[in-house]
């Protein structure tokens, strides 16, 4: 499969298949067509008199600083350079490759003013699974996710540090060579084009929406069995009680997950007459209510991720008309405001989650479960200390839903004096997502041991699946045993 860019843009599934699976692209004949057009029109306003922001002037706070010609292709060098100033930890590869694609995607809609060739080898980069070293702090996520796409630049231009296709770090010219890459030397407006947009926070948002839509997924069966292991209702999931009533879509998505989840429970039917309880807490109750809201946030955050892959971002940008003109559209607040929403509704996700666990550990409100689940209480501590794991990832989750975008810092000579802190909001929602599987996949082992000890009582067709697929790699009750395999195998079932 390859994916042709060209003016209809991309979709998410596409990003993720490039940025995750290595899908290869390919530039269509008609962008490269419009790209030339675009570049000669570049071309003419760089021999006239006239300044041109981002041709023939300096940037940011020296924008007013008219460049020779002669010293221009120098100047597109001196950008990158100077704007390749990351510190911190290496970004997980997917990211640098999203960021990439979402680049190329602006660079060949023909908005920008570069020449075709250099998309080209842009892509072969991709294809050829060079990866840049992008680091985790440089961007404030206004004029572009800057320093990680620099670092992108600088591997283009032959320059800087990347791995190759088997994730070890080799000199750059080495790695493209192998590749059969030419370096580009840069021309007018090419340094500022690979550099000002927000494709790193962006293609963070797409990833985590991609996880998201699957965890919220399994969120639902994994709480339906904490409902069976517990010995809870299955009727206040029935479809009447939530669109008609209540009518948001992603509760009702929930509900019915959920409802279908819990159809055919031996454990359910057991006590469906005689049972002196009114209502069960809230964290087996309202489970749908929450996991519903993140629904309908991720749909909002979808919305948003759309149009942002829809969108030619770049200062300045090439009109229809031909007229060059400066613009605010690389402030990332449109994405930062939604990644640090998503941060908060995966964080509560995360706690109600606990909350059930907790629920399970417990003798008093368990339902006659052993306490912690222990084959031999007392003696062993059964999944006790789990729950702590689980308690203190929530935690961590709260910390960081602390929401970035509002933390606007000045920069660039006060030039630049309001900043979406996008790229750090992207950050800090990808560790609350995987922070979120981990929580799931405790909750998962609790009911999956809660509901072996409720045999002979058969469980669902559905969450008697997932127990089945839980069993192949961790066991059930038992004495004490070295309980982290067995947590990093159920996540690992999640994430697969």
């Amino acid at each position: 499969m390859t994916i042709t860019l060209n003016s209809s843009g991309l979709t998410m599934e596409q990003v993720v298949a490039v940025a995750r699976n290595g899908t290869k692209i390919e530039i269509s004949k008609e962008a490269l067509t419009k790209m030339a057009a675009t570049r000669a029109h570049i071309e003419t306003l760089a021999k006239a008199e006239t300044p041109v922001y981002g041709i023939s002037t300096g940037f940011g706070a020296l924008a007013n600083q008219h460049i020779a010609p002669e010293d221009r292709v120098q100047l597109q060098k001196s950008l990158i350079r100077s704007h390749a100033a990351g510190m911190g930890d290496p970004v997980e590869k997917e990211v640098v490759r999203a960021l990439m694609l979402l680049r190329l995607k602006t660079l060949v809609s023909g908005r920008t003013g570069v020449r075709p060739e250099l998309a080209t080898t842009y892509a072969d980069l991709i294809n050829a699974q060079i990866t840049p070293i992008v680091h985790e702090y440089g961007s404030l996520g206004c004029s572009g996710d800057l320093a990680p796409l620099a670092h992108c630049a600088l591997v283009l231009m032959g320059e800087g540090r990347a791995v190759g296709p088997d994730g070890i770090e080799k000199p750059v010219p080495e790695l493209l060579a192998a590749a059969g890459i030419k370096p580009i030397e840069l021309r007018e407006k090419e340094g500022l084009a690979l550099i000002n947009g927000t494709d790193g926070m962006l293609g963070m948002l797409v990833l985590a929406l991609h996880d998201l839509n699957k965890l919220c997924d399994q969120v639902d069966v994994v709480a339906a069995m904490s409902v069976e292991a517990q010995m809870g209702t299955d009727q206040v999931y029935r479809p009447e009680l939530h669109e008609p009533l209540r009518p948001h879509p992603g509760q009702a998505k929930s509900a019915a997950n959920m409802f279908a989840a819990l159809a055919g429970s031996e454990v359910v039917a057991s006590h469906r007459e005689g049972d002196d309880r009114v209502q069960d807490a809230y964290s087996l109750r309202c489970a749908p209510q929450v996991a519903g809201a993140v629904r309908d946030t991720i749909t909002h955050a979808t919305l948003v991720a759309t149009r942002e892959i829809a969108a030619t971002v770049d200062n300045p940008v090439v009109l229809e008309s031909g007229e060059v003109t400066s613009n605010g559209n690389f402030h990332g607040a449109p994405v930062g405001y939604v990644l640090d929403f998503l941060a908060i509704a995966a964080t509560d996700l995360s706690s109600i989650s606990e909350r059930r666990t907790d629920r399970m550990l417990d003798r008093y409100r368990s339902n006659g479960l052993t306490p912690f689940l222990a084959g031999d209480a007392g003696v062993d501590s059964g999944l006790m200390i789990a729950q702590y794991t689980q308690a203190g990832l929530v935690s961590e989750n709260k910390r960081l839903s602390v929401p970035a975008s509002v933390d606007s810092i000045p920069s660039s000579a006060m030039q630049e004096d309001h900043v979406s802190m996008g790229w750090h909001a992207g950050r800090k929602l990808r560790k609350v997502v995987d922070n979120l599987r981990r929580v799931v996949a405790i909750e998962l082992v609790t009911a999956a041991r809660a509901l072996d000890m409720r045999a002979p009582l058969k469980p669902a067709p559905i969450t008697g699946a997932l127990l089945s697929k839980l069993r192949k790699e961790v066991p059930g009750v038992g004495p004490d045993r070295f309980l982290a395999p067995e947590l990093e195998a159920a996540e690992r079932l999640l994430r697969a």
